[in-house]
């Protein structure tokens, strides 16, 4: 048996709750009992969440044993900081577990322990230069869905959390069990850990349905061509309309956003799959091999076989 143990501050984030269907699930899949899972919080008793919310729990103390220790993070990771027996019991636990795991804005916390000293680590998007500035002996990567750097794991924010539990679960019982979890839990896409946190559909931010409905039509088709003409037809607008209107709402000219999410779809298919960059570039709408490592210079500063290597470092 499998002990994970939840440590829940007072105000915790109820999404990193979500993760244990991840195990729960994990239990069907496998026909037996793998994980055990409790929650903890100092000093034990009822907890509150922070949607209101209370929840039972053990005491945390230095004593406390687990295989994995999953620190839950808050809202404002940067209120306040950490009770000293807190870091005290985190850090007598987590030498004698198997992993120790940092959910969200839980980094901060690991990083309060020492726990990051000289370690890669991630955390919400929203807090990672704040945890860069804070403790200058992590390294902060702040575009990644979660890290493993073992022993210690951490995770960007929310959903991705669940990720870094399926991550957990493909380390203990295998890709098959963790992919039929993901499948059982209905989750799009089962994402790894070097994944970026962005997406160019959410920044790009469209206000009205017609260019948010180009836009998804630019995603679906982006081996295309994608001409201004293209899109306007799919927004019903004119191709001068089109063209005025998407600049306006989004910032970008059609021509910009098309590109932006061509190296988001190359750079997601670099990252999950070992195509060849010629065939990455065809299926993205990019020219050539050549014509991707230039929007790839542009985007991130570092060609494409830099981030495919970044990627699985960070699996």
């Amino acid at each position: 048996m499998h002990k994970i143990g939840y440590v829940l501050p007072a105000g915790f984030q109820v999404m990193a709750l979500a993760t244990q269907a991840v195990f729960e699930f994990a239990n069907l899949v496998a026909g037996e009992p793998f994980y055990e899972v409790t929650c903890h919080s100092m000093p034990g008793g009822g907890v509150k969440a922070s949607l209101g919310m209370s929840l039972q729990t053990r005491p945390f103390t230095a004593r406390s044993t687990a295989d994995t220790w999953m620190v839950v993070g808050v809202i404002d990771p940067l209120a306040s900081p950490s009770p000293a027996e807190l870091l005290h019991a985190l850090r007598k636990c987590s030498a004698r577990a198997r992993r120790t795991v940092g959910l969200c804005t839980g980094a901060f916390v690991l990083a309060e322990a020492g726990l990051l000293a000289g370690r890669r680590a991630t955390t919400h998007w929203a807090y990672a230069d704040a945890l860069q500035q804070r403790y200058l002996d992590v390294q902060v990567e702040p575009d990644r869905i979660f890290i493993a750097d073992d022993p210690i794991w951490t995770s960007a924010g929310m959903t991705a959390e669940l990720d870094l539990a399926l991550g957990l679960v493909e380390k203990d019982l295998g890709d098959d069990v963790a992919r039929s979890v993901a499948h059982r839990l209905v989750m799009h896409q089962r994402r790894s850990g070097g994944q970026s946190q962005h997406s160019e559909i959410l920044s790009l931010a469209p206000r009205s349905d017609r260019i948010a409905r180009a836009l998804e039509y630019a995603r679906h088709h982006l081996a295309q061509s994608l001409s201004v003409e293209e899109l306007a037809e799919a927004a019903n607008l004119s191709p001068r309309q089109f063209s005025r209107v998407f600049t306006a709402e989004t910032g970008q000219s059609p021509a910009k956003a098309v590109e932006r999410l061509r190296v988001e779809a190359a750079r997601l298919m670099i990252e999950r799959s070992r195509h060849p960059l010629e065939v990455v570039a065809r299926e993205t709408g990019f020219r050539d091999r050549r014509h991707l490592r230039e929007a790839f210079m542009r985007g991130f500063g570092k060609p494409p076989q830099s981030l495919r290597r970044d990627a699985r470092l960070g699996s």
